[in-house]
């Protein structure tokens, strides 16, 4: 490999990715906020609904098996 073409590939790769990044097409605020409050709800739903199967099978295992 060629010690001297190194700097020249570092400048086309970052050449490269603000051509690709002026591509992407990013969500508005609202849209960023609205997604990310349906993330959190969706977490706490899933965190609770399986809270919710351990302290049952923690309780049927004390009342049923561990005696």
């Amino acid at each position: 490999m060629n010690i001297a073409a190194i700097p020249t590939k570092i400048f086309n790769y970052f050449k490269e990715v603000r051509v690709e990044m002026k591509k992407v097409n990013w969500p508005a605020r609202e849209q960023t906020a609205r997604y990310t409050l349906i993330v959190i709800g969706v977490c706490l739903t899933v965190a609770a609904f399986l809270g919710g199967l351990d302290y049952l099978f923690t309780f049927l295992r004390d009342k049923f098996i561990i005696k």
